[in-house]
């Protein structure tokens, strides 16, 4: 008898981990930004500083979804917690003695995207092992409002607590990290087979891993829409925090400004079980590029007003959840556990290299040009990739490839349950 979602407790503990990582994350990539502005005064060293994390997902990202379809999940998972607690409270105690170089904020920031580079893969490759394909797209969804509960908590109290004073955002982050581990080490998954391979052969494991990502054709288009939109939406970010700082706005009403990306994303995580029950997979998918294309222009002209732009980022993040339980649950379904490592390590490193680029950029437009002509420069990108999503073939295929997967997925749980049943 399969155990109802609420009622799975390691399904709790993964979750409860994580979301606790992904507060911390939004406290320090807030906190970092507005600590190099109010220090150096520099937009584009705040991109630098900000894109940093990225730039240790990215490098570490080409190995990591190998290693950690090599190695055991649980142990990654609690060595990058223990890494991410002791790198944030080394800022702590920098802080408390005086200004930090913003070199050691560019290597905590670093290792910090290292860790998230080994955790996430990690995270994501254990989720089906601790919940049955039937119950996949709702823990998906779930997962989704995490990822949102921990923007809506992170800058909102990045601000306030950079406001008391500039070490605490760093504290609580750290605190945040040692409760995950303490967490993690309750959790429970079931025993699988790893292949002790000698150091030599991850170079082959690596590139099987990015041909069977890119052989996968409605995989491959979709990471490649993402990059697009993941890169257009982080150098807005930036740009958003830039204008705001030039224009007098406290770092308190910075952050609670843009904890409505996470109010947003977290109904919309909500009520994307629903949706991705109601809608079809395609219109959840090319929603999110056409709501982002009406409103970034939007932004252009409401630099001005606090309140209409936190409500346009927070109607810019409502229907993601959707779209990415689309994604997520298909990739899951159609990936053999032995690759979903590597799957999610070729994705995040998509995802870092977005997430690297786009801070800098838009560090950079941001010192050369206005805030509204960098907006527009944004808009006018995501419309194109917008357009590129709706007239796509293998994106209009993607109700029946979604369907395939899940009775393939379904059918392999009933394998393995029968197999266990068996084995008693």
């Amino acid at each position: 008898m399969t155990v109802p979602l609420r009622r799975n407790g390691n399904y709790h503990l993964l979750w409860g981990s994580r979301a606790l990582s992904e507060v911390s994350f939004n406290l320090v990539m807030l906190a970092f930004p507005l600590l190099v502005l109010a220090s150096t005064g520099s937009p584009a060293l705040a991109g630098l500083v900000t894109g940093a994390n990225a730039v240790g997902q990215v490098v570490v990202g080409v190995v990591a979804g190998a290693l950690v379809d090599r190695w055991n999940r649980k142990t990654v998972m609690l060595a990058c917690e223990a890494i991410r607690a002791v790198g944030l409270a080394t800022m702590v105690v920098t802080l408390w003695a005086g200004p930090v170089p913003v070199s050691l904020m560019v290597v905590v920031s670093v290792a910090l995207g290292a860790c998230n580079a080994l955790y996430e893969p990690a995270e994501d490759a254990s989720l089906p092992q601790v919940v049955p394909a039937s119950q996949l797209s709702t823990a998906v969804a779930l997962v989704g409002a995490r990822g949102f509960f921990g923007q809506l908590a992170g800058t909102a109290l990045s601000g306030i607590l950079f406001a008391i004073r500039t070490l605490v955002p760093f504290l609580a982050g750290a605190i945040a990290h040692v409760l995950s581990l303490l967490m993690l080490l309750f959790l429970r998954l079931p025993p699988t087979d790893r292949t002790r391979a000698p150091i030599s052969g991850l170079p082959t494991e690596i590139w099987h891993g990015i041909r069977w990502v890119w052989r996968e054709r409605l995989i491959r288009v979709t990471a490649l829409c993402a990059l697009g939109l993941n890169l257009a939406f982080f150098a807005l970010y930036i740009v958003i925090i830039a204008a705001m700082t030039q224009r007098g706005v406290s770092s308190a009403d910075t952050g609670l400004m843009l904890s409505i990306l996470g109010v947003g994303g977290l109904l919309g995580a909500l009520a994307a079980p629903w949706l991705y029950r109601t809608l079809s997979p395609y219109v959840a998918v090319i929603g999110v590029f056409w709501v982002f294309a009406a409103l970034v222009p939007v932004l252009a002209v409401s630099l001005g007003n606090v309140v209409t732009v936190a409500a346009l980022l927070g109607a810019m993040a409502f229907l993601t959840p959707t779209a990415n339980t689309v994604f997520t649950t298909y990739q899951m379904m159609r990936t053999p556990d032995r690759m979903r490592g590597r799957l999610s390590g070729v994705l995040n490193l998509l995802g870092g290299a977005a997430v690297a680029v786009g801070p800098l950029l838009g560090g950079l437009i941001a010192e050369s040009t206005s805030a509204t002509t960098a907006i527009v420069l944004c808009a006018v990108g995501v419309a194109a990739l917008a357009a590129f999503a709706t007239g796509s073939p293998t994106m209009r295929g993607f109700a029946p490839a979604l369907a395939a997967a899940e009775a393939q997925a379904e059918q392999e749980s009933v394998t393995v349950t029968t197999r266990l049943e068996n084995d008693r």
